[in-house]
């Protein structure tokens, strides 16, 4: 079993709809809080049958009823989807509470249950001699429509506060906690409707920031099918970021010494930000929020799979003999930070 929310892009889907009026941009948010569930499951071998139940908390005084069948519709939309893919899941239904008096917008969960054999179970056993292999957040897969900025569902207070103007802050008081110091409070340049330029490429804020969490369901099932034996490990880069494998204790340091460049919205958030190297690689994925320890044989296999679904990846590092750091990574300007 596991639980998971939606969190703080629901801010985010709040601004533009209440910009816009555009009550479609609801049904991303069904998708980030289930594919986070999803995801997590099949890091551990878990492809059974998964069965999802909901929980809507919202304050009804500024949450319509459309936002909330939105919602709804938009968490059909990514079930349909995941069984065209291959994945038997199915929603038992949940709840719609009125609570405005403990949530000031609106709180999307969702929980995920599913039944595997102790023997299927993955285990993490990363050693030194094994490689890492990162697929990437970023791009357009052949199972996605459209562009995917590979922002995911993580470090989104810190990137709608640094990116977005103080006219959030003024504006929609709802959307943030009153006894946060105003000095950290939307402090960006941004309005969500912008568009930016970055690397020559025209952005909209709205699709950096609200971009819907990638699944890596039928790639990781495909790599499974032929390599299971051979695949020590897969973490799901979200809570800690680049920094989530030292939460297995790892035998031996971590070298992640071929990292993708990060795609466009981390290159905003950090050059809007001012933030650290070290800070980026421990708030965002920077770039690839899966990564599987394996044995060297097969890393150029895992990446001709993934990059049979369109999807980029790389070996991006390996585990060596214990150093003096438990992880080092090396920056995109030649520098190098260890944790």
């Amino acid at each position: 079993m596991h639980a998971d929310t939606a969190g703080t892009k629901t801010a985010l889907a709040y601004i533009y709809w209440k910009e816009t009026g555009d009550a479609s941009v609801w049904r991303g948010i069904a998708q980030d809080a289930i594919i986070m569930n999803v995801d997590d499951m099949i890091c551990i071998g878990s492809f059974d049958p998964i069965v999802i139940s909901s929980t809507i908390g919202r304050n009804k005084h500024l949450i319509t009823e459309e936002v909330i069948g939105e919602v709804i519709f938009g968490a059909e939309d990514v079930f349909l989807s995941l069984r065209e893919q291959g994945l038997d899941i199915v929603s038992a239904g949940g709840e719609t509470a009125d609570v405005g008096d403990i949530v000031r917008t609106i709180d999307v969960g969702y929980t995920a249950f599913s039944r595997t054999a102790r023997k299927n179970i993955l285990e993490i056993d990363i050693q030194p001699g094994q490689q890492i292999v990162g697929l990437a957040s970023f791009g357009q897969t052949s199972y996605e429509q459209s562009y995917n900025s590979g922002i995911g569902s993580n470090g989104l207070t810190s990137a709608r506060h640094d990116t977005l103007s103080s006219y959030y802050r003024d504006n929609y008081p709802e959307i943030y906690a009153p006894q946060t110091d105003r000095e950290f409070v939307y402090t960006g340049d941004y309005r969500i409707t912008d568009e930016v330029r970055i690397g020559g490429e025209a952005y909209s804020i709205k699709s950096l920031l609200l971009s819907p969490t990638r699944t890596y369901f039928p790639v990781l099932k495909n790599m499974m099918e032929f390599h299971r034996s051979r695949i020590h490990g897969i973490v799901h880069c979200t809570g800690g970021a680049q920094t989530k494998v030292l939460k297995f204790n790892p035998n031996g340091s971590i070298i992640k010494n071929n990292l993708f460049t990060p795609p466009p919205v981390f290159q905003l958030i950090k050059n809007v930000s001012g933030a650290s190297w070290k800070e980026m690689y421990q708030v965002f994925n920077m770039g690839h929020r899966m990564e599987l320890y394996v044995d060297p044989e097969i890393a150029i296999e895992l990446v001709a799979i993934a990059e049979s679904f369109n999807l980029y990846a790389d070996v991006i590092g390996e585990v060596t003999d214990k150093e003096e750091f438990n992880l080092r990574i090396s920056c995109p300007d030649d520098q190098t930070v260890d944790f």
